[in-house]
């Protein structure tokens, strides 16, 4: 068995106020403040920049988008050029006028804008209007080296789909990055909060245990209210990162600002797929048919 070091990765959690600049500010404290715990990877939640203006279509809320060499990537940018980190920052990205996307941009050393990925599954349900503002990602599903190894990145919604994490797994990622804005409609909360956020954590475990690769749910948390005289969103944190067989390693101890420091063990990777040999038992001759909408009988 190889013998490679392990290392730690930093998962921010935190709330996000009206204001851009002091949202780009926070992120850039809780950043320094996790490579100083010695964070090698760190993951900021998904629009860290704003807060969920998906609430409502609006297009005026268009001029929240930046490109990719904007704000967030030389703001960030200077925190992983002083600390040696790699930072998951993730973006409202405005990529031709009247073209933009739900994406994130791999920050590195001395390399600011080092990866792009742009959100491949939108939704499109009450309070989550995402169809109005992004266009579906067409850079396919990527994984992306970095000085501690290969991770891989998806964004929010990907999350429910098993078949977006099997194919950054292929690509040889052995930690998948999830930043999310997901949380709770109020009126819903007593009646299906539980279930809801149970599913969430579950579907993301499951990738780690189909793969054998780690985890990282990275949520917001803090109630907006972003459409006078609605109830807005509650969102619900409980940022986590779990091994390759879905054990959870560590986690947000609430639903408050703070930053999640877990251990990643390559050799772990190794270790889970010699005896949960899910990759090599795969019929690929047999899933020629995954790629169809739905099969009629």
């Amino acid at each position: 068995m190889s013998d490679r070091q392990k290392y730690k990765v930093g998962l921010i959690q935190m709330a996000m106020s009206p204001d851009v600049g002091t949202n780009l500010a926070k992120a850039v404290e809780m950043c320094t403040d996790a490579a100083r715990r010695g964070a090698k990877l760190i993951c900021l939640p998904e629009m860290f920049r704003s807060q969920y203006f998906c609430q409502e279509e609006e297009h005026a809320n268009f001029d929240l988008a930046e490109p990719l060499d904007g704000p967030s990537s030389r703001t960030l940018g200077r925190v992983a050029d002083e600390y040696d980190v790699t930072i998951v920052a993730p973006i409202f990205e405005e990529r031709a006028l009247g073209l933009y996307h739900n994406s994130l941009v791999i920050v590195k050393p001395g390399e600011h804008v080092a990866g792009v990925y742009r959100k491949m599954h939108i939704p499109d349900d009450p309070a989550y209007y995402e169809k109005f503002y992004f266009t579906p990602g067409d850079l396919g599903f990527k994984a992306f080296d970095t000085a501690v190894g290969r991770i891989g990145t998806l964004i929010c919604w990907d999350q429910w789909y098993p078949e977006g994490a099997r194919l950054t797994a292929l690509r040889g990622a052995e930690i998948l990055f999830y930043p999310t804005a997901i949380g709770w409609h109020p009126a819903e909360k007593e009646e299906f909060g539980h279930q809801q956020q149970d599913a969430w954590r579950t579907i993301q475990r499951s990738h780690s245990i189909a793969n054998g690769v780690y985890v990282a749910g990275v949520n917001r948390v803090g109630h907006e209210i972003t459409v006078a005289g609605t109830p807005g969103i509650e969102f619900w944190g409980r940022t986590f990162l779990s091994d390759p067989f879905g054990v959870i390693v560590a986690e947000a101890a609430d639903e408050t600002e703070q930053i999640v420091i877990g251990e990643v063990d390559p050799n772990r990777v190794q270790e889970v797929r010699r005896h949960w040999p899910f990759l090599r038992d795969r019929r690929i001759d047999e899933y020629g048919e995954i790629s169809k909408r739905f099969i009629d009988q």
